[in-house]
């Protein structure tokens, strides 16, 4: 998998963040689903997307 440019990333978390922000707060959970099924579909790899799942699982104090 390739990686995206810190630059990159700060625009995506800018614009998730944004757009997260935008939604009525009853829809973010549907909206972040929606999100996680068409990334999972533009990976096409079950394995890695269930991976991404596991690290996005871990929290940092």
């Amino acid at each position: 998998m390739n990686s995206i440019s810190i630059n990159d990333l700060e625009k995506v978390y800018d614009q998730l963040a944004e757009s997260i922000d935008a939604i009525p707060q009853a829809k973010r959970k549907l909206f972040l689903v929606k999100l996680a099924l068409l990334s999972a579909n533009q990976i096409k790899d079950g394995a890695v997307f269930a991976q991404l799942i596991n690290q996005a699982k871990v929290f940092e104090d």
